[in-house]
């Protein structure tokens, strides 16, 4: 059964996935700096028009794993948005132990920055750029979206986070909790505030859908809660519950017709195609 709301949530994505090969209307490993996990690749439509919206995703893994060219991030997204004329980035980004989430949560600013000042040359629009990202992609592109600040200027419409299970990460650090967590967040409770997006929540945020699974109890209680935080501060949130696995809200979104027309609509909402 599907739902909307306010809300929105992270969750960790498990096991790696295929590799799809680059199609012809692909730019590959673009760098936005110098590591060599910061690089993104972008995915043209057969003849933009100009002004093109641009689809910016962001991968999980656990903060530890994943990459921008696996078969849940790109297999049925790309061809459904090239297809209705939009660009898709799909970037990569430090990992763990090199880069913690706050530090991950920067480079994605950064990929946004480089990605926005290229997208004229692509027949984008940096202005109709909108989030989105899956798991742990799913957090970080919700801490960018409460705490615009850490975007460092950028703008963007509005965000999609897919399954996010960190919405409120001292909960989560409070209570029975996956190792992965430990991981990435340690043993400070300042920290863990510093990176919950639903604790660094400014008002009038960007609106934002948050897509969670109906078969992960928590994640769907944060995005909810998330939810009445954002409209309690003047921001436009909505939470699409999806009986399917965490893994399937990323791979079947351009697939699966009645949830990917769910996403559709809230992107409707914001005057794209």
């Amino acid at each position: 059964m599907r739902h909307r709301i306010l809300g929105g949530v992270l969750a960790i994505a498990l096991g790696a996935a295929a590799i799809i090969p680059t199609s012809a209307a692909s730019l590959r490993d673009l760098a936005y700096g110098s590591d060599p996990r910061q690089r993104y690749d972008v995915h043209l439509p057969a003849g933009a028009a100009p002004g093109a919206p641009v689809i910016f995703m962001v991968h999980g893994g656990g903060w530890r794993t994943g990459g921008k060219a696996e078969k849940a991030v790109v297999q049925n997204k790309v061809p459904y948005f090239t297809g209705r004329g939009y660009v898709f980035v799909s970037i990569d980004y430090r990992m763990l132990p090199d880069a913690d989430p706050l530090q991950q949560a920067r480079d994605v600013a950064l990929a946004l920055a480089a990605a926005q000042g290229q997208a004229a040359a692509w027949g984008a629009d940096p202005r109709r750029f909108v989030l989105m990202g899956h798991s742990a992609g799913a957090h970080l592109v919700a801490l960018l979206a409460a705490d615009p600040a850490l975007a460092q200027g950028s703008r963007w419409l509005g965000t999609v986070a897919l399954d996010s299970g960190a919405l409120d990460v001292p909960d989560i650090m409070a209570q029975r909790h996956l190792p992965l967590y430990d991981s990435a967040f340690g043993q400070d409770p300042a920290y863990w505030r510093q990176v919950s997006p639903l604790h660094v929540l400014k008002p009038g945020a960007q609106p934002l859908l948050l897509v969670c699974s109906s078969q992960r109890e928590r994640a769907c209680r944060q995005a909810h809660d998330f939810a009445r935080r954002a409209r309690a501060g003047g921001t436009r949130a909505e939470v699409l519950e999806e009986a399917k696995s965490h893994r399937d809200i990323n791979l079947q979104l351009g697939a699966d017709p009645a949830y990917t027309a769910a996403v559709q609509a809230f992107l409707g909402s914001l005057g794209l195609p």
